[in-house]
């Protein structure tokens, strides 16, 4: 049997599954043909949606052993992050809706209680699966279940600190859990750090010596005697598969592995043992991110969750312009070769942050400190307090993890790092999980930090050296996933004066005040108004905080109606800040406020989210209209 099918062969045993009895009704042999057919639909889907390719082709086998061992819904699988749960998805019933996955009103890219009684958990971020997978076995314990708890995490789960606050907690809690730690070297980029160092010594180490033939006889052996008559002598049986002096031993959870986690049948035969002991294990299995893509394999960065790409190169279509996270590597190394004090960190994202031309020219400068925000915070602290000039590049929904450490030690100690936030505003087709719309609302309360957001790749630049020129504490910047306007950036910098707009279009009945990404709807959305009579003017804010104050109240004094754009849900964000500056000066202008509404935000592209959610030209125009006063109003006569 091939490793991987031809990309577009019909799937006939996938075309059989529509349940997981349909999975326990195959034979074992039949399995890895299943494999290869469902690696072939993930390659076929995936390239016209995008998506978590490489994650997934490496967790195929291990998804049907899970299956074909244990009873979801009632057993619950946990899978940290849950952006490796496409093969999930498709032996629990949405198979014809695979097609789909990332689409507007189609199937969600990560699990989601909502979408399947299946998905007992849903995740997006890293490293929560263990707590929750904890708390679930606990409540079995407590209500007297029989169920089993399956904890998926890659190793890449296992830098992330509250990952080890789980493990901390696990003997003393239940007796009974079952977690799976998937290694394949890999997060989003190469793993770092000594945990990573450490599973590898593991693998290299005498114990792993002929692997698989050892682990293969040995659950021979425990299948042909029976494993529940044998669980109680299951310690003599395991020396083959137990290495060494490991830490999850001395932490109470018994370690059996590691093994071929492409081996179905090992897979399955280790299942049925592990289900009967009364202790909490774990069991290290090798996998590889991308395994049966040729494509994926050589370049596992970039197959961990990508755009649509060609078939039978794995290609994909490169934006024409730079995008912000390029801009961003490109100008830090640019800065950093004449200034000595520039550093770089990450948090195990490299490529997406767009800093690895910066690792490449000053790699005793880049830090990428794995999946542990909290610490990259604070690590950027520490650097700052001996007077180097840190830049923390996060997306802006992990940051939200890093809070207390903005907040306790960076704001409170006045610390000098530069703050990055990519992919502020919409992710589109990866959902509520990886949105970046609430920075605003946890950075705005903060003492003393400055927050802006630019309106194209230019300003861009222009804040980015802002920052490196500011010596006086904490400064924060946002900014959209994918490339802007495509304005190109001055070969030398400007300073922008902090707290400082700009006037865009001069107006006297209406004023739109846009951040960042919105100067281009309100600039649209100020020119169909002049059509209608309506002189409006739009001002590009920069500033989040501190406010242009002086700017907000002369055009608050002069018009009739004031709006407010911004790329971020309305409650405590940019709309709010101004509605709560004109009240404490008791100026009484209407303002209206165009942003995201007070809800969790489905996945989608974009346009079609800010069609379906008033956030378009079209849409401000009526909500201005409707708050002209009502004289005005009448004498306005509506654009064709």
């Amino acid at each position: 049997m091939p490793e991987t099918m031809s990309f577009r062969e019909s799937a006939n045993l996938l075309n059989t599954i529509s349940s997981p009895a349909d999975v326990k009704a195959l034979p074992v042999e039949a399995m890895p043909q299943l494999a290869s057919e469902i690696r072939g639909e993930l390659i076929r889907v995936l390239s016209n949606t995008g998506g978590h390719l490489g994650p997934n082709l490496g967790v195929v086998e291990l998804t049907l052993a899970l299956h074909r061992v244990f009873e979801t819904p009632k057993d619950k699988f946990l899978f940290d992050v849950s952006h490796q749960g496409y093969v999930h998805k498709l032996l629990t019933g949405r198979r014809e809706r695979f097609p789909s996955i990332r689409q507007y009103e189609g199937l969600n890219g990560f699990l989601l209680r909502t979408e399947s009684e299946h998905d007992c958990y849903g995740a997006g971020h890293a490293g929560t699966a263990l707590s929750a997978a904890l708390g679930m076995a606990a409540a079995r314990d407590m209500l007297g279940g029989d169920e089993h708890v399956v904890c998926v995490a890659g190793d890449a789960a296992f830098t992330c600190g509250v990952s080890y606050e789980a493990l901390n907690n696990v003997a003393s809690t239940t007796k009974r859990l079952i977690i799976v730690l998937n290694d394949n070297e890999w997060s989003i980029a190469k793993n770092v750090g000594a945990i990573a160092e450490y599973l590898s010594r593991l693998v290299a180490s005498p114990a792993y010596a002929h692997l698989h033939d050892k682990a293969a006889k040995f659950v021979e052996w425990i299948a042909g005697k029976g494993a529940r008559k044998l669980a109680h002598k299951a310690e003599v049986g395991l020396k083959n598969l137990l290495a060494p002096s490991v830490i999850f031993e001395d932490l109470g959870i018994r370690y059996y592995g590691p093994i071929d986690g492409h081996d179905v049948a090992l897979l399955i035969e280790t299942f049925e043992f592990l289900k009967t002991q009364n202790d909490p294990v774990i069991l290290h299995i090798l996998t590889q991110k991308g395994k049966g893509y040729a494509p994926a394999l050589e370049k596992p960065d970039k197959f961990h969750g990508l755009g649509k790409f060609h078939l039978d190169t794995g290609e994909t279509v490169a934006s024409p312009t730079p995008t912000y996270s390029e801009l961003l590597g490109t100008s830090l190394a640019n800065f950093a070769d004449h200034n000595n004090k520039i550093a770089a960190i990450t948090a195990a994202m490299p490529t997406g942050t767009g800093l690895v031309g910066f690792a490449k020219r000053h790699p005793d400068r880049f830090f990428d400190v794995g999946i542990a925000e909290e610490h990259a915070a604070l690590f950027a602290c520490g650097l700052a307090a001996q007077g180097m000039k840190p830049f923390l590049a996060i997306y802006s929904t992990f940051m939200q993890r890093a809070f207390d450490m903005i907040l306790h030690d960076l704001a409170l100690q006045n610390l000098n790092v530069a703050l990055c936030m990519d992919r502020a505003g919409l992710s589109g087709d990866d959902g509520p999980t990886h949105h970046g719309l609430f920075d605003i609302g946890y950075l705005r309360p903060i003492p003393g930090i400055i927050h802006m957001q630019p309106k194209d790749e230019e300003e861009f630049v222009d804040m980015l050296w802002t920052m490196v020129n500011h010596h006086a504490g904490p400064i924060a910047i946002r900014y959209p996933r994918g490339a802007g306007t495509g304005a190109v950036p001055r070969k030398q910098p400007q300073l922008l004066e902090v707290g400082k707009s700009e006037v865009l279009r001069h107006g006297s009945k209406a004023a739109i005040i846009a951040l960042g990404n919105m100067c281009e709807l309100a600039l649209e959305a100020a020119a169909t108004l002049e059509q209608s009579g309506v002189s409006t003017a739009v001002i590009n804010a920069r500033w989040i905080k501190p406010l242009d104050t002086s700017m907000i109240e002369f055009f608050a004094r002069g018009c009739e109606v004031v709006c407010t754009m911004e790329d971020h849900v309305l409650h405590n964000g940019f709309g709010s800040a101004v509605v709560e500056h004109l009240s404490d000066q008791n100026i009484k202008t209407p303002v209206v406020r165009i942003g995201w509404p007070d809800q969790f935000i489905e996945h989608g592209t974009v346009p079609i989210l800010r069609a379906k959610h008033g956030l378009t030209a079209a849409a401000t125009v009526q909500k201005i209209l409707a708050a002209l006063p009502v004289k005005t109003s009448e004498s306005v006569q509506p654009a064709a």
